[in-house]
């Protein structure tokens, strides 16, 4: 019997297993959400100007990137349930400190601190997925991380909306006399709790056990998620995958010993996790209610978008879920890749037509804003049904068993750095060269994504963990 046969696998335990590691995904997209609403709360308590925001609202990205390195060789080290542990007491620390924050530095500070948290979360949830389900739905299984980060985003979105629109605004006093946008911070420290507790009560990965000499404790996770005759088969399959010399994964492992070069599953990883950032989406996600206030609608109803934005992004995900175990990783990235590039260029196009209103504000001309509006929501939802999810599931299952620790924190990395280069950047880019010339930027890497994919990804649709070379 295979891993991926219907056989004697325990469904039951396996979803409430990734139900659990999933709520990393739920923390991952609330952690990063949470910022869109609060910038002009962020900018009145701590007289920011538009670098300064950009700063606060990058801070994140700098922790992030770290955690995700960290947490791929942690992972290695410590386990994937004990890092996602981890990045829960991040989660909680943040959140709290974050609302409580009485200056800018020390509000950077914390977002950094739930950077740490997002960045491991990001990286380890999809992998420890991938470590304990079938192969047959693993592309399904490990898509619901993307639909958590989406109702994470949405949640904060909602949050926020509802937050703001009781207190009469962002900057409004609200319980306790302490403004709402604090309050959008410490509501994110219920779910870290809930997450942390529940982590208590599922087991850690039996690759990573195998991979540390515990074979029986392994043994009895798969035995639980399999059988007990397929857990003896696939502890061996495990152990024959990992180095011949037994020793433990480490980051030199990312070289080829023969050609002396990085592997070329590597630059592969690389080019997906940098690719799905250079498309712009967290534009969206951080700073949409700015963008949309930008051009002419309230922040009432720039927050309505965002949720909006948020709940077509679920709908797409669940299309991912039906899709990628039928069709394959592949053939959704090319799909989401062409749409991305198309509905960008028409967001582009649209705001090219931005004029200055008699009120000094920008509006975009006859029917040009409802164009903007419907392509930017087609926009995310090719980004969602396709690299949104696909680019998770494919880190956490494409890499070999012996490098996969290490494979995931360069890749994760390189995300976040790229993450960061276009958050960070997007305010300035905004005022000069403008939205238009900035948004046919995220167009023609779209339009590049494809190629790249083409030539350098390589379907793993069904195909078990043990089996993955490069």
């Amino acid at each position: 019997m295979s891993e991926g046969s219907a056989g004697k696998v325990n469904m039951a335990f396996i979803a409430a297993i990734v139900a659990v590691a999933t709520i990393g995904g739920f923390m991952f997209g609330y952690d990063s959400g949470v910022i869109n609403g609060t910038q002009k709360g962020l900018e009145a308590a701590f007289a920011l100007g538009k670098l300064g925001i950009g700063i606060n609202v990058g801070a994140i990205l700098v922790g992030s990137s770290i955690g995700a390195f960290g947490a791929g060789r942690m992972a290695d080290i410590i386990g994937r349930r004990g890092v996602m542990m981890l990045a829960a007491i991040l989660f909680l620390a943040s959140a709290l400190l974050a609302g409580a924050a009485g200056s800018s530095a020390i509000f950077i500070i914390a977002r950094i601190i739930g950077g740490l948290g997002v960045g491991a979360a990001s990286v380890i949830s999809p992998v420890y997925i991938s470590e304990v389900t079938p192969a047959a739905i693993r592309g399904r299984l490990s898509s619901v991380q993307q639909v958590m980060i989406i109702s994470g985003l949405t949640g904060a979105f909602v949050a926020n909306f509802v937050l703001a629109r009781y207190a009469g605004g962002s900057t409004a006093p609200l319980w306790l006399d302490f403004p709402a946008w604090r309050w959008m911070f410490w509501l994110q420290a219920i779910p870290a709790a809930i997450y942390f507790l529940a982590l208590l009560v599922i087991p850690e990965s039996p690759r990573y056990l195998v991979a540390r000499g515990q074979d029986e404790r392994a043994r009895a996770v798969l035995t639980r998620l399999f059988g007990a005759e397929e857990a003896d088969r696939k502890v061996g399959e495990i152990r024959a995958s990992l180095a011949a010399d037994h020793h433990r994964p480490k980051l030199s492992d990312l070289i080829d010993k023969v050609s002396g070069k990085v592997r070329p599953i590597v630059w592969a990883g690389i080019g997906l996790a940098v690719f799905q950032q250079l498309v712009g989406i967290n534009v969206v996600f951080y700073y949409g209610a700015t963008l949309w206030e930008a051009v002419g609608f309230s922040e009432d109803n720039a927050l309505q978008i965002n949720i909006l934005s948020g709940v077509l992004s679920i709908g797409a995900c669940l299309g991912t879920i039906m899709l990628v175990d039928r069709i394959g990783r592949k053939p959704l990235l090319l799909i989401g890749s062409a749409g991305m590039a198309v509905t960008l260029a028409i967001v582009a196009y649209a705001f090219s037509t931005a004029v200055t209103g008699a009120d000094g504000g920008v509006v975009l001309p006859g029917h040009n804003g409802l164009m903007a509006l419907i392509a930017a929501n087609l926009y995310v939802i090719f980004f969602n049904l396709s690299w949104g999810p696909i680019m998770w599931v494919m880190l956490g299952e494409m890499f070999p068993n012996q490098i996969r620790g290490s494979g995931l924190a360069v890749a994760g990395f390189a995300q976040w750095i790229a993450n960061a280069a276009i958050s960070v950047s997007f305010p300035a880019l905004a005022v000069s060269p403008g939205l238009a010339i900035t948004y046919t930027g995220y167009a023609l890497f779209a339009a590049i994504s494809f190629f790249f994919v083409r030539a350098m990804v390589h379907e793993t649709k069904g195909r078990e963990l043990e089996d993955m070379v490069g």
